[in-house]
């Protein structure tokens, strides 16, 4: 949380917020995305708000997701792994760091 943030919560003219980071690289369904966004978010926000506020902003995991299913185990907070189906009520906090990259493979 910025000391901006703190102030205008101590002050009563706003709620406290916390920033994440979120990244979305890869082929996902029929073509490629890259998105390098951070959020403001209430504190308390779940992972579920996230979603939600990236949707709001034309960044829609969830959809991403249900284009390409196996993205759901890959998705990553903070460099561990984060299954959207067991995660979605996870509590998020100021600087975490959302990825969301689609394995690519060759040959």
């Amino acid at each position: 949380m910025s000391l901006g943030d703190r102030v205008r919560g101590l002050l009563g003219r706003g709620a406290p917020r916390i920033r994440v980071h979120v990244v979305v690289s890869g082929r996902i369904g029929a073509g490629w995305r890259s998105e390098d966004r951070t959020f403001s978010l209430p504190v308390g926000a779940t992972l579920a708000d996230l979603l939600d506020e990236a949707a709001r902003h034309a960044i829609d995991l969830r959809e991403a997701i249900a284009q390409s299913p196996h993205l759901s185990h890959t998705l990553m907070l903070n460099g561990e792994r984060c299954p959207l189906d067991d995660n979605q009520q996870r509590v998020l906090a100021d600087g975490d760091e959302l990825y969301l990259l689609s394995p690519i493979a060759g040959g």
